[in-house]
């Protein structure tokens, strides 16, 4: 029996598996902070207090003690800044934080090559511009800083007491020089960084540590049990669905959302801000378009209107038709493809007419549409994806797929585990680093149970480009 731990943006997930199917599943919801305008952060306590009941939850349907290893995924890119004595300096700054964008300038005049070297260009989203911008405006803050991890390997952290990373969790930060999967030391020093700061990098099957007896007594797991590095969960989601060899592709549609392309050769696009990453296997990388706000609207337009995801989407299945609204869902700016942090959404054409159920609709095919430009983005490469596995809460919503197959133009499949991927995907690399599976078993694509074919797209094609248009119309709006 294998442990996955998922350290997501709104929820801790964990997973308990076999080789090939998972036994029991527990979450606990988190809470972002906003303490200023473009501002996104979480105390890496809250993470591990979460994790601990998260598994005493599932302590409930499985024996804590029978785990044989444990595996990691979490959100990317985010700042966890450790004192010499490995305690968090301040709370987290996360993936969706926009603060930094004055030091991204300062960064692609610094190192002109970077796109190519880190595979993406500068965004105030990614870990490296973030200290920077401690540096220049919390310098007591920043005096302090002794160790930089990710979130998952916090986690980690708590659990075996090592400071680890993984190769893709390590590619999110862009200290990572994709090629040779060492940290770069001028982009390093460019970002005011000392690579001693930074953890080692391993492969993502690799076992970096076991269970402490401190850890053990706060959590009920066994001490001595093996903790594998994981990856960050694009990664970790794409071993989830055996999305680890060229020709295989996947969507995730969680707090954010992303298009995910597997390949063996390294195939930087920065341009059109579509990632190039190190996989969290060896000879592996990906090319991923990340989309700030994927399944997010949704809940958050539920928030204004009082309504569950389950209710949104539902009144979005009532109604369809030319006098829907359209919605441009960048509530925290946006990545892929446009790399516009300051982009905020909007409606336009409301009307004295527009109901409830017309305005769920609209976002709902919002974040279909930011799927079609995210594969517009990929130019050839997405060509030879014959289909798109899915993963993440977004994926429950057979709307939501239907529309996004009919814009991209792809066959999407769903499979029973797609509700649980990074976390299932981190268990599985806990199997592989123990050996009860092989790097190649982790290329096995779990059974389908849905699968959903492009439509005619008839009106939704006006929709997109009347969509399209009003990026352009509202990003130049100061």
């Amino acid at each position: 029996m294998y442990l996955g731990i998922d350290i997501g943006t709104s929820a801790v997930k964990l997973v308990c598996a076999d080789s090939d199917r998972i036994l029991a599943t527990s979450s606990m919801n988190l809470a972002a902070s906003s303490p200023q305008l473009g501002w996104s952060e979480q105390h890496p306590d809250q993470w591990w207090q979460a994790t601990r009941e998260a598994l005493l939850h599932l302590a409930g349907h499985i024996t804590l003690s029978e785990v044989k290893a444990i595996g990691l995924s979490g959100q990317m890119h985010g700042a966890v800044l450790l004192d010499r004595d490995r305690h968090p300096i301040r709370p987290a700054i996360l993936w969706n934080d926009s603060r930094a964008t004055h030091e991204c300038d300062v960064l692609r005049m610094a190192q002109p090559q970077i796109g190519q070297i880190a595979g993406a260009l500068p965004l105030p989203g990614f870990t490296a511009p973030k200290i920077a911008w401690l540096k220049r405006h919390e310098p007591d803050g920043y005096a302090r800083v002794a160790h930089i991890l990710l979130p998952k390997d916090y986690i980690g952290l708590c659990l075996h007491g090592e400071l680890a990373t993984d190769t893709s969790d390590a590619a999110g930060t862009m200290w990572l020089d994709q090629t040779t999967r060492n940290w770069h030391a001028g982009i390093a020093e460019a970002t005011a960084v000392s690579p001693d700061w930074l953890p080692r990098v391993f492969d993502g099957h690799n076992v970096v540590g076991a269970v402490t007896a401190q850890a053990a007594a706060e959590t009920g797991l066994k001490p001595g049990v093996p903790v594998a590095a994981g990856g960050g969960d694009a990664a970790t989601g794409a071993v989830s669905l055996g999305a680890t060899e060229p020709g295989r592709g996947f969507i995730s549609l969680g707090t954010s959302g992303q298009l995910f392309a597997a390949d063996r050769t390294y195939r930087p696009n920065p341009e059109r801000y579509v990632h190039a990453y190190a996989h969290t296997l060896p000879g592996r990388w990906y090319q991923m378009a990340a989309m700030l706000n994927g399944a997010r609207p949704i809940s958050w337009i539920g928030g204004q209107l009082g309504l569950s995801a389950a209710e949104v989407v539902a009144l979005a299945e009532t109604v369809s038709g030319d006098r829907i609204p359209i919605f441009l869902p960048y509530l925290t700016g946006e990545r892929s493809p446009h790399g516009d942090p300051h982009i905020r959404a909007c409606f336009f054409g409301l009307e004295d007419s527009t109901t409830r159920a017309d305005i769920c609709r609209s976002v709902v095919e919002a974040i279909a549409f930011c799927f079609a430009d995210a594969a517009q983005s990929f130019g050839d490469t997405i060509d030879n994806l014959s289909e798109l596995a899915v993963i993440g809460g977004g994926s429950r919503s057979d709307l939501l797929l239907g529309l996004i197959s009919t814009v991209t133009g792809k066959h999407i499949v769903r499979s029973s585990s797609a509700d649980s991927g990074p976390a299932y995907g981190a268990a599985r690399l806990a199997a592989c680093g123990i050996g009860a599976l092989s790097v190649s078993d982790l290329a096995v694509q779990p059974s389908t149970t849905d699968r959903f074919e492009p439509a005619d797209p008839g009106a939704l094609s006006e929709r997109l480009s009347r969509f399209r248009k009003l990026y352009s119309a509202v990003s130049a709006v100061d």
